[in-house]
C-alpha cells in the first residue's frame, strides 16, 4: 500500500536513529532495574516499593500506568478515523478518575496491603474470595497487556522499517522479554521510576506535537476542525455524532456499553489500585490521584488535538492505509509536521515520537505484569497454601512465606508474559484503544461490583463477593467470545469463521449489571449472615486509616 511504502522507506533511511533512541531508553530502564534489584527482596519492597513514594511521584507513576499506548496511539487514531465519535474514549478515560477519587482511592489504601483481593477479603472468608479476585485480576491484566503489545508490534515493526508479520512478532516478543525482566528483577520500585520517566517523556512529546499542530493552524481551532473534516473525506459529518456509533441500534447500544465500561472500569483495574499501596498514608493516596488527574486531563485534551490534527494534516485515508485500526496516526502526524517523508526533520520527529510511544508501552506493560504476578503470588498462591487464614488476620507463619511470594511472583511474570505474547499475536489488526475498552468492561463487570459492595454494603457476604466476581467475569468473557470482535467480520480475530451470537462489540451494557445482580443474589441467598462486627471494623479502618498497613 502507498502509506506502507511511504513509512517503510522513510524509516528505512533513518533506522539508525530509531534504534539509537530505543537503545538509550532501554539502557536507562535497565539501569534503573539493576539499581532497584540491589535492594532486599521482601514482599513489601517487591510489591509496593516499601511504601516510600511521595504523592507527586506516585501521581506521575499513576499517570504513567494509565496513559498507555491505547491513549497515545489508539485514541488519536480513532479520532483521526471517526472524528467526534472517537472523543468518547478521551472523555470516558478522564471522567473515570472522578469515580476513583471520590469512591475508592483512600478506602482501598486503608483496607488493603498489596492487591485488590486484600480489600475484598478484609471481612470475608479468605480462600474463596482470594481465588475469585486473583483469577479476575489476572484475566483483566492479560487483556490489558494484549492491547499494549499489539501497539508494540505495530509501532516497533513500523519504526525499524519492517511491515511484515515477522517484524511485528519479534517486536512483541522483545517487549514481552523486557517487561518480564523489569518485574522479575526490579519489582515495584523499578517499575515506578520507569513510569515516572515515561510520563515526563510522554507529556513532553505530546506537548511538542500539540503546539506544532496549533502553530500550523495559527492557533485557530475552528480552522483545524474544518481542515480535519475535509481531510477525513466524510465532510461535516466527521464533526458530528454517529460516524462510528450511529449507523444502527446495535452501534448506539455499543456506544452506551463502551461509555459504561470506560467510566466504571478504571476503579476495577488491578494495576491502578495497586498503586495506592505505594504511598505511606491514605491522604497521600488521595493527593496522588489529584496529581494524576491533572496530568491525565491535560494529556487527553492534547490527544484530541492530535487526532484531529492527523486527519487534517495527514488525512484519514492515509492513516487507514497505514493501519486499518488507526494505530499509526500519531507517528504519521509527527513525520508530516517535521517536513514529510524523506526529510531529515520529518524522520527525526517520527523516530522521537516512536521512541516515546515505545517507552509508553514498556512502562505500562511492566506495571500490569507486576500487578498480575502479585495477584498470582499474594492471592492465588496464598489461598492454596494458607486456606485457614481468615478475616485478614496475618498467620504467624506469614513472614516466613514472604520470600516464597516474591519467588512465585517472578515465575508468574514469565508465565503471564508468555500468555500475553501469544494472544497479542492473534490481535494485531485490532485498534488498541478498542482492546483496552474490553479490558475495562471486564474490570467493571467483575471487580467493581465486589469492591463497592465490600466497602459500602453492611450485609454483603462471602458468597455475594464470589458471585459478584464470577457473575461479572464469566458473562463478560463469554459475550466477548460470542461477539463480532472474535468472529464473523473481516477484521475479527478469526475472520474465517462465524459463531458470533452477541451483536455488541463491548459487553459492558450486559455484564456490568449482571455483576451487581449476582453480588446481590449471592448475598440474599447466603446461608451465613454478614458479621456486623467485621463490617464495623472494616468501615472504621477504611474511613480513618486506623490499623492500616
Amino acid at each position: 500500500m502507498v502509506a506502507d511504502r511511504f513509512l517503510a522507506n522513510s524509516a528505512g533511511e533513518h533506522q539508525g536513529l530509531a534504534v539509537v533512541l530505543f537503545t538509550v531508553f532501554v539502557s536507562v530502564t535497565l539501569a534503573i532495574t539493576a539499581w532497584a534489584g540491589r535492594r532486599r527482596s521482601s514482599s513489601e519492597e517487591f510489591f509496593v516499593g516499601g511504601r516510600m513514594f511521595s504523592p507527586m511521584q506516585n501521581g506521575f507513576a499513576i499517570a504513567g500506568d494509565y496513559m498507555s499506548a491505547a491513549s497515545f496511539l489508539g485514541i488519536s487514531g480513532l479520532i483521526a478515523l471517526f472524528g467526534y465519535d472517537g472523543l468518547l474514549y478521551s472523555v470516558g478515560f478522564l471522567v473515570a478518575w472522578l469515580v476513583v477519587l471520590m469512591l475508592v482511592a483512600e478506602l482501598v489504601r486503608n483496607c488493603g496491603r498489596y492487591t485488590l483481593a486484600d480489600v475484598l477479603s478484609a471481612r470475608m472468608r479468605q480462600r474463596p474470595v482470594r481465588l475469585a479476585a486473583g483469577t479476575s485480576s489476572v484475566v483483566v491484566s492479560v487483556l490489558y497487556l494484549v492491547a499494549q503489545m499489539v501497539g508494540a508490534g505495530s509501532l516497533v515493526g513500523l519504526l525499524i522499517g519492517g511491515q511484515g508479520t515477522a517484524a511485528k512478532t519479534w517486536a512483541v516478543i522483545g517487549v514481552g522479554a523486557l517487561m518480564v525482566f523489569y518485574v522479575s528483577f526490579g519489582g515495584m520500585r523499578a517499575t515506578t521510576w520507569i513510569q515516572i520517566v515515561k510520563t515526563v517523556l510522554l507529556i513532553g512529546g505530546t506537548v511538542l506535537l500539540t503546539v506544532m499542530v496549533l502553530v500550523r493552524f495559527h492557533g485557530n481551532v475552528d480552522d483545524l476542525l474544518h481542515s480535519a473534516a475535509a481531510g477525513s473525506g466524510r465532510g461535516e459529518s466527521f464533526l458530528a455524532p454517529g460516524l462510528r456509533y450511529g449507523g444502527s441500534w446495535t452501534s448506539r447500544l455499543d456506544f452506551i456499553s463502551l461509555g459504561l465500561a470506560l467510566v466504571l472500569g478504571t476503579a476495577g483495574l488491578p494495576h491502578i489500585l495497586s498503586r495506592f499501596y505505594t504511598v505511606p498514608t491514605a491522604r497521600s493516596a488521595r493527593r496522588s490521584v489529584v496529581w494524576a488527574i491533572g496530568l491525565i486531563g491535560a494529556f487527553y485534551l492534547m490527544t484530541i488535538v492530535l487526532g484531529f490534527g492527523a486527519a487534517a494534516v495527514v488525512g484519514s485515508g492515509t492513516v487507514r492505509e497505514s493501519n486499518a485500526a488507526g494505530n499509526t496516526a500519531v507517528p504519521l502526524l509527527a513525520e508530516a509536521l517535521g517536513g514529510g517523508s524523506g526529510t531529515t526533520w520529518g524522520t527525526v520527529l517520527f523516530a522521537v515520537v516512536g521512541a516515546v510511544a515505545f517507552a509508553t508501552i514498556l512502562a505500562v506493560v511492566a506495571g500490569i505484569t507486576l500487578a498480575s504476578s502479585a495477584s498470582v503470588a499474594h492471592d492465588l498462591y496464598t489461598a492454596v497454601r494458607r486456606p485457614a487464614a481468615r478475616h485478614g488476620r496475618r498467620d504467624p507463619a506469614e513472614e516466613a512465606m514472604e520470600q516464597d511470594e516474591v519467588r512465585v511472583a517472578r515465575y508468574a511474570a514469565v508465565g503471564i508474559g508468555a500468555v500475553a505474547i501469544g494472544l497479542s499475536l492473534l490481535a494485531q489488526d485490532q485498534n488498541i484503544a478498542f482492546l483496552v475498552g474490553l479490558a475495562f468492561a471486564v474490570a467493571a463487570s467483575a471487580n467493581l461490583p465486589a469492591l463497592l459492595y465490600s466497602l459500602f454494603w453492611r450485609r454483603f457476604t462471602t458468597r455475594g463477593s464470589v458471585w459478584a466476581i464470577y457473575g461479572g467475569l464469566v458473562p463478560a468473557l463469554l459475550l466477548v467470545v460470542l461477539s463480532p470482535v472474535v468472529s464473523g467480520r473481516p477484521d475479527a480475530l478469526f475472520p474465517g469463521v462465524d459463531f458470533h451470537l452477541f451483536p455488541l462489540e463491548n459487553p459492558g451494557l450486559i455484564s456490568i449489571p449482571l455483576g451487581f445482580l449476582a453480588g446481590w443474589l449471592g448475598t440474599v441467598l447466603s446461608p451465613e449472615p454478614a458479621d456486623p462486627g467485621r463490617y464495623a471494623e472494616t468501615e472504621v479502618r477504611s474511613l480513618t486509616g486506623a490499623g492500616a498497613v
